[in-house]
């Protein structure tokens, strides 16, 4: 089952935007119903007000403007998403779902930042990491389903394969943090952004030892295999938020990229 929470938001406009608006590929007409793991900030989490916010909540709502829908957003563990938006529990997953092969067989993706990877330690364990090969032989925390795993056991059948890091999932990225906080393990690797926000919440307890990002990801939003319509109007809606400016200032704003058309064909095995 499912472990949903709605937060839901109207969207106000202030003016009429000229855009498809999604008829007949959401599963309201009129609403677009989002899917998000509220658990990992800066994209997706809960304000101080009780309200979704980041840089995902800020793009989808500014999608949803655009197109003259209301918006909601559900509040869904991030290991369900897939599973919730091929059993039509929404519309369209927007919890920075990095593309992978494997997923792609399952979704569909459109393409919307690009970001990478950095390794953090507990201040107090006196431990620094500069490199992934310096993690053979340690005990390393990552949010349950990361793109970086897979590079894991490669490594452990590798470079590490006489002393292979122990890799341990979490269902969110603030659990693998505490885990690294207790001593639970020795490392946490996780999206650089995302632990630049744990580093400023924890007031120093919390250390990024790398020096550069690894692992240089393709973010996606994730729709329902074969809902064309619904793909081909968020492509147009983007667009337009990147022809208004809105798009830009939104990647400036949380230090990210937008991904090329050739990146993400590789990014999905093509």
């Amino acid at each position: 089952m499912l472990n949903i929470k709605s937060i839901t938001t109207s969207v106000l406009l202030s003016t009429t935007i000229s855009a498809s608006a999604l008829a007949g590929s959401t599963i309201t007409d009129g609403s677009i119903l989002v899917g998000t793991d509220l658990s990992y900030p800066p994209y997706n989490y809960i304000d101080e007000n009780g309200a979704p916010a980041g840089f995902d909540v800020e793009l989808m709502t500014a999608l949803a403007k655009r197109t003259e829908l209301n918006i909601t957003f559900l509040d869904t563990k991030f290991e369900n998403l897939i599973l919730g938006v091929n059993g039509q529990q929404f519309d369209v997953i927007a919890s920075t779902l990095y593309v992978k092969p494997e997923r792609a067989k399952k979704i569909d993706y459109v393409p919307y930042m690009k970001t990478g990877v950095s390794i953090a330690v507990a201040s107090s364990s006196g431990k620094s990491f500069a490199t992934l090969n310096d993690l053979c032989g340690q005990v390393v925390g990552s949010i349950k389903g990361a793109a970086w795993l897979e590079a894991f056991e490669e490594m452990n059948t590798g470079i590490c394969a006489k002393n292979p890091i122990d890799s341990r999932e979490f269902p969110t990225s603030p659990e693998a943090t505490q885990a690294l906080l207790s001593g639970g393990v020795d490392a946490q690797v996780e999206d650089s952004a995302v632990l630049g926000a744990a580093v400023d919440k924890l007031n120093g307890r919390l250390v990024i030892s790398s020096k550069e990002q690894f692992y240089p990801v393709i973010v996606g939003l994730g729709v329902k295999k074969n809902n064309e319509a619904l793909v081909n109007d968020l492509r147009v809606a983007l667009k337009g938020l990147e022809e208004d400016g809105t798009y830009t200032d939104l990647l400036k704003k949380y230090n990210l990229a937008k991904p090329s058309e050739e990146e993400f064909l590789k990014a999905v095995g093509q």
